[in-house]
């Protein structure tokens, strides 16, 4: 049998085909399931889970009452000084309000101690509610199991 000869272009193509087949499990648990409890009528929890499909995550809608939403929020631990419009659930967390995609990927990826993470209120410019180039400041909130919060991160008004 003759020996093997591969040229240069054969052994390019087969390291990037290798690379890109050794990526394949990190792409796929990129896409986490983020769970949406909304009210029907509320026109920026719509923005906020474009914004989350257009983010790479997989997203499901539930829609229910305000009654309903709020004691959701409240038997969960989100109080209502915590409170937005929407809540979300995704790999045990809670994330309420409009929090941003890297805020999510980071609370993800860092798994800390905590029930999830929060942007209290409806502030402007944040996703899904109006351009983030005139965007208040606001920060995302680390809600904690014990009730207490931390700043989780921070955008300055533009």
């Amino acid at each position: 049998m003759p020996p093997i000869n591969p040229n240069r272009r054969a052994v390019l193509q087969g390291a990037a085909a290798a690379m890109f087949a050794s990526s394949l499990p990190a792409i796929a648990q990129s896409t986490s399931r983020l769970h949406v409890i909304k009210d029907p009528n509320c026109g920026c929890c719509g923005a906020w889970i474009k914004i989350m499909r257009v983010s790479g995550f997989d997203v499901t809608v539930q829609n229910a009452s305000n009654e309903a939403l709020y004691g959701y929020k409240l038997r969960n631990g989100i109080s209502e000084d915590l409170a937005s419009c929407h809540t979300a659930t995704i790999e045990g967390y809670f994330v309420e309000g409009h929090v941003p995609a890297s805020d999510v990927r980071r609370l993800l990826t860092e798994r800390p101690d905590a029930i999830g993470l929060t942007v209290p209120g409806m502030p402007y410019g944040s996703p899904g509610m109006g351009p983030e180039s005139e965007r208040d400041a606001y920060d995302v909130l680390l809600m904690k199991k014990d009730g207490t919060t931390e700043i989780f991160a921070s955008y300055q008004g533009e």
